[in-house]
């Protein structure tokens, strides 16, 4: 695990943005941890965010020329990260996001930001569950001339989709040829917190959690 994956999660759980307890999911299950990704709430966390991610997609080697963030977790999202490289590499990359409703006046159209023509994108989000999101925003980005070359996300919940033997992710992968890059996976906060003396007590339900819904463990985030 690199350091900024390690503070990530210090952060997350400082304020508790990661959660342990049981907490039930919208797909009915019952989840021994949460991530709230609505809780990089303030001009400081969003900050911290923003340069994580940032990090994450320097570290990937992947290029791309322009930052995307889906309507409307990722509006924010894609600001904070175009941000954070202007500070931290001095590169001025571009932003962009979508309108959930076409607009038909002022400047009009169903995005905001600089053009996605001849674009390599790289999509940013929070977690992906079922795809559904980025199934909605790639094929308008491939539509406005843009082509995906990343999608971006703060974790990897590496559980399987429904009534499949591989992960949302992977199908993510599979559908529109991207790769999936995340700040953190469910493998590193159970290496976390078998690490952290005051965590250790939610190792057991991780563990088991992981082996009812989850992919085979090993492996960190990509």
């Amino acid at each position: 695990m690199y350091d900024y994956q390690e503070n990530f999660l210090h952060f997350c759980v400082e304020n508790n943005i990661l959660c342990f307890g049981e907490f039930e999911l919208k797909s009915g299950r019952k989840s021994p941890y949460f991530f709230n990704a609505g809780l990089f709430n303030t001009g400081k966390k969003l900050n911290f965010l923003g340069e994580t991610y940032q990090q994450t997609l320097q570290n990937s080697g992947i290029q791309f020329d322009l930052i995307f963030g889906p309507a409307y977790k990722g509006i924010p999202l894609a600001c904070a990260v175009a941000g954070a490289y202007c500070r931290k590499t001095g590169e001025d990359i571009p932003w962009c996001f979508n309108r959930k409703e076409v607009k038909s006046h002022g400047e009009g159209g169903q995005f905001v930001g600089k053009s996605l023509q001849g674009k390599r994108v790289a999509l940013v989000d929070d977690v992906i569950t079922a795809g559904t999101a980025i199934g909605e925003v790639v094929p308008m980005i491939k539509a406005a001339g843009g082509e995906v070359k990343v999608i971006c996300t703060a974790l990897n919940r590496q559980e399987r989709a429904a009534n499949s033997s591989i992960s949302s992710v992977k199908q993510v992968e599979m559908q529109w040829n991207s790769p999936v890059i995340s700040i953190i996976t469910l493998n590193d906060i159970f290496t976390f917190i078998q690490n952290s003396k005051t965590l250790q007590k939610y190792a057991q339900a991780i563990d088991a959690y992981q082996r009812q819904y989850c992919e085979e463990k090993g492996g960190t985030s990509d």
